[in-house]
């Protein structure tokens, strides 16, 4: 197994980072379960309560963020289906910790609105997202979506610093 070096002189092996995005993703998978599990017990049905800025009510989202395209759940539940096998076929070369980071949270929070699409009602592959966040002038949200956001942040910083998956860095071209 080839190892690359970092500029630190650390190893940088695939198994390591590919453990890092395992544990990021059961993290936020995790979270996710719990959260929607105790909103739906406890609030769903009564009044919105809030705290300072944040407001908890738990809605349905059958679309994907800010509600958009709200009858397109199927092609939604397949797009999370091709970002999952994507990102676990990515994890063999991965050797960036960033990048097992931001891959973790993408993995994590598809992961966790996938569920909801295939187990919740109103049947499998067609199941509305529990959404129960919501600040003033944004969108119901989750911790899946969070993790999402989070993770895509991270994702465009590495790609800005140039920082590959395998842990290289692009050079720019200078003429």
């Amino acid at each position: 197994m080839r190892e690359l070096q970092t500029a630190r002189g650390a190893a940088l092996t695939p198994k390591r980072r590919a453990g890092l995005l395992a544990v990021v993703a059961l993290l936020v998978v995790t979270a996710d379960a719990l959260t929607k599990a105790l909103v739906v017990a406890h609030l769903e049905g009564r009044m919105p309560r809030s705290y300072g800025p944040l407001t908890l009510e738990v809605s349905r989202n059958s679309g994907s963020a800010f509600s958009f395209a709200e009858g397109a759940t199927v092609i939604f539940t397949a797009v999370a289906v091709a970002v999952v096998v994507v990102i676990v076929r990515t994890a063999s070369r991965l050797r960036s910790a960033g990048w097992a980071l931001s891959l973790g949270l993408l993995l994590g929070g598809a992961v966790g609105n996938l569920t909801d699409r295939l187990l919740r009602a109103p049947g499998v592959g067609r199941g509305a997202v529990v959404d129960f966040l919501h600040l003033p002038h944004f969108a119901t949200f989750n911790v899946a979506d969070s993790a999402i956001s989070v993770g895509a942040a991270v994702a465009v910083l590495l790609s800005v610093r140039g920082v590959e998956v395998d842990g290289t860095r692009r050079v720019a071209d200078r003429q």
